[in-house]
């Protein structure tokens, strides 16, 4: 409850989380059938990167900063066009501030006639937030509800067939790997059609790894690993990357993910920047 992520909001793991996320849900989006996304973790939705807890960071110049000063018809970009399109389209809305759209905007950008957004916010004054960005928004709900208990009784989702479940935690409490094992497994029994994309840090290896080894030792199947990491993940004192786990993702979307990351790793970090697709589990 005392984390904030407008500290953090458009640094180098919110661009790989985000970019991945717009890929996500154009491929939900090339069936006509309606989709429905659950964000676990939602925040507060847009972020102002001029804020006086932005600046106290100034992690964003460092991330969505170095892409927005780039060209933006620059070859090697393509991959991150969508996304960074989308960026551009809200900051410009917002008359050139600096609004940087956290997942639940860009998941609302995606939505279509029939589909719909199911938020979850603990923190008061998020979600209170929250509420205000969406008020006059019939396609999406918000709801004050502990992440965890919400893959339960929110799955599956009421008016869709289709979708996804981000689950994006902050990662305060020690159990959190072990939680989100609980939590994929959960979410998979109760919408077996949906995709679970699970957003984790890398300070350094192990954790990660025994996340993947406890999801196997559970039999989940068709598990897709991605990881960008911006310096070695030798100092556990550090964020030195994160990665976004895919349970049951979109078809040849290890290819896509791996251009994505490509991409981001051309303009991100100091040199040292690596990114990771792996199969944790072929289907």
């Amino acid at each position: 409850m005392n984390y904030r992520h407008l500290y953090h909001a458009g640094n180098f793991a919110d661009c790989m989380k985000h970019a991945l996320l717009t890929a996500l849900l154009h491929a939900l989006s090339r069936k006509n059938t309606p989709f429905s996304v659950l964000d676990t973790h939602a925040g507060i939705g847009l972020y102002d990167l001029s804020s006086s807890q932005a600046e106290a960071t100034g992690e964003w110049r460092e991330g969505i900063g170095r892409l927005l000063d780039l060209p933006p018809d620059m070859p090697d970009l393509e991959p991150l066009e969508d996304w960074l399109a989308l960026v551009r389209q809200v900051m410009k809305e917002y008359a050139g501030k600096m609004m940087y759209p956290g997942s639940p905007e860009i998941v609302l950008r995606a939505l279509r006639p029939g589909d719909s957004l199911v938020c979850c916010e603990l923190h008061p004054e998020d979600q209170r937030a929250l509420r205000r960005l969406f008020h006059n928004n019939s396609t999406v709900s918000v709801h004050c509800r502990d992440a965890y208990e919400a893959v339960t009784a929110l799955l599956p989702p009421k008016t869709a067939r289709r979708g996804l479940v981000l689950i994006d935690p902050p990662f305060e409490e020690r159990s959190e790997f072990t939680d989100l094992v609980k939590a994929v497994t959960t979410a998979r029994q109760r919408f077996p059609s949906g995709i679970v994309a699970v957003w984790y840090p890398i300070k350094h290896r192990s954790p990660p790894r025994a996340f993947f080894n406890a999801l196997q030792d559970t039999g989940q199947r068709n598990l897709l690993n991605l990881e960008l990491t911006i310096r070695p993940p030798l100092d556990p004192g550090l964020l030195n990357g994160c990665g976004l786990l895919i349970a049951n993702p979109p078809f040849k979307f290890d290819e896509e993910g791996a251009a994505i990351l490509s991409a981001l790793c051309k303009y991100l970090g100091d040199g040292n920047t690596e990114s990771l697709v792996e199969w944790i589990v072929p289907e």
